[in-house]
């Protein structure tokens, strides 16, 4: 079994959707700090592919990138972001 871990997260998709499109949001100003773990993680998925769609054309590239979001591990994402939260909020 070949380990996919990237800069300590489940894989590379995981690690490059939280920082480009997630590093530094303020759940709090999204109204989001109230949503538990499953909620957060089906939001982020959401909005991840709005932006794709938002932000590209319709053609190959676009279908990459949607298969991209394939990979991502969205509970960790959501974890993670929910443990920054409370980090801010103490």
């Amino acid at each position: 079994m070949t380990n996919t871990s990237y800069n300590g997260w489940t894989n590379y998709a995981t690690w490059r959707v939280n920082l480009e499109i997630f590093d530094g949001m303020d759940l709090a100003e999204w109204n989001l700090d109230r949503f538990d773990i499953f909620e957060l993680a089906d939001w982020l998925k959401e909005y991840a592919g709005d932006v794709i769609e938002q932000t590209s054309t319709p053609g190959l590239a676009r279908d990459y990138a949607m298969a991209f979001l394939a990979d991502v591990n969205w509970g960790e994402l959501a974890r993670a972001m929910n443990e920054a939260q409370e980090e801010l909020d103490v």
